[in-house]
């Protein structure tokens, strides 16, 4: 893994899963579900805690919602699926969170907008309740600012200020200024009202990646609370997937960031795993941490103008995510696992050399044959139609034989058996 200097952060605890210090940047993630629908809320919550997802985060905007979400909480217990899950509240929280007691003890966090909690107040009284609740039932708070829900009042207050200057700032300076300040006075207030240092997350997301570095190197500067990253309103498709690993890359890198998030967009049925997905890999890319083994393959030329070693790419890594969930029980390490898959002979051998298991496959005019290598060295060559299948086969002997054995005999039924869809036992 790479040796990054992490900025010193306080540690918070979300019920086990610790954020700051020198613990791992954990992933997290949102349901995109009516929380009101218990079985389809705890599905996509056990969908994306199997996908990697170390909080989730559900909207809590209703009195139904609020009311769903200690049997949505009970519910994952009983499948033994431990996630944390976060309410995420606007406007109207301090309304749920003293309506509803039992919604309140039940989340693990709660995240605060400071933009839009005293709408139209001139004092701080449902930011106060909030903060209340969380002090009452031991909750630690994010409090996330967002440049699209800004507090008016400050930012006008602040413009002012800045056009009075000898010299004042571009808009554009004053208004990640206010961003910031948001964060940092909500955070001060939340302490005078009794929550401790290390129960507060701050965040600052915008959707511009300058912005978004900018506004969280002048954060962390600032302050020594633990900070949640991501871009966002990051878009589809590649858009999103490039923009947030631009923006969190950078971050990351300077050892700015305790928690993230990728914030797309995904298409009508889409899988909301995908932003799990992307979260990972970005810190696996970075050698920050490690989560799924890797496939190295060759993007593909003319003399690879067969389309088998690209699906073969696709099915390996396909295999490899699906296996993960059993596979980290009993296998630790795996997750750091090196695999090739190439597509002729200019690069294929050297580079399963380097995986600790990687296939050659025949290109154009090339021998039908692929040779495969485990830790650099030769040991067979496949050849036929199932190719596919005898290669998965030496990838689930290594992972036996390198990454240790399920404790107590366990192979991961009983996981794969909690995360089925559940929707008849709700």
């Amino acid at each position: 893994m790479a040796v990054i200097a992490r900025r010193k952060a306080a540690v918070v605890d979300v019920a086990g899963v610790r954020i700051g210090g020198e613990y791992p940047i954990a992933v997290q993630s949102m349901t995109n579900t009516d929380t009101a629908d218990t079985g389809s809320t705890v599905n996509q919550v056990m969908a994306l805690a199997r996908a990697g997802s170390e909080l989730v985060r559900v909207t809590v905007n209703t009195d139904q919602a609020a009311a769903a979400v200690p049997k949505i909480v009970e519910t994952l217990d009983k499948f033994g699926v431990r996630v944390p899950v976060i309410g995420d509240f606007h406007y109207n929280g301090h309304i749920l969170l003293k309506k509803y007691p039992e919604c309140a003890r039940a989340l693990a966090k709660y995240r605060i907008n400071p933009g839009n909690v005293n709408i139209g107040k001139k004092h701080d009284d449902n930011f106060r309740t909030m903060i209340e609740a969380a002090v009452e039932f031991g909750k630690p708070v994010r409090i996330g600012v967002n440049w699209g829900s800004l507090d008016q009042s400050l930012l006008t207050r602040m413009m002012d200020e800045n056009s009075k200057l000898a010299e004042p700032k571009e808009a554009r300076e004053v208004t990640l200024d206010a961003i910031v300040a948001s964060a940092l006075l909500s955070a001060a207030a939340a302490e005078q009202y009794g929550l401790p240092h290390d129960r507060i997350i701050l965040s600052a997301k915008v959707s511009g990646v300058q912005d978004l570095i900018d506004a969280y190197r002048m954060m962390a500067a600032r302050c020594g609370y633990a900070l949640h990253l991501g871009l966002t309103e990051a878009g589809l498709g590649s858009k999103g997937v490039v923009a947030t690993t631009a923006a969190l890359s950078v971050l990351l890198q300077e050892g700015i960031g305790d928690t993230i998030r990728a914030s797309l967009t995904p298409l009508p049925n889409g899988d909301r795993a995908e932003e799990v997905v992307v979260s990972q890999q970005i810190l696996q890319s970075l050698g920050i941490r490690s989560f799924t083994p890797q496939v190295t393959a060759c993007p593909g030329c003319g003399r690879t103008t067969s389309t088998f070693f690209q699906d073969m790419a696709d099915r390996i890594q396909t295999y490899l995510r699906e296996r993960m969930p059993v596979w980290k029980a009993g296998h630790p390490g795996v997750e750091s696992m090196k695999v090739a898959v190439m597509g002729c002979v200019v690069n294929g051998p050297g580079e399963s050399k380097h995986a600790n298991l990687g296939i050659s496959l025949p290109g154009t005019f090339e021998e039908p044959v692929a040779p495969v290598y485990v830790d650099g060295r030769l040991v067979t060559t496949l050849r036929g139609d199932g190719i596919v299948a005898e290669f998965i086969v030496m990838l689930d002997d290594y992972v036996a034989a390198h990454y240790g054995t399920p404790p107590h005999g366990k192979t991961g039924g009983t996981e794969e058996a909690a995360f089925a869809l559940i929707s008849d036992a709700i």
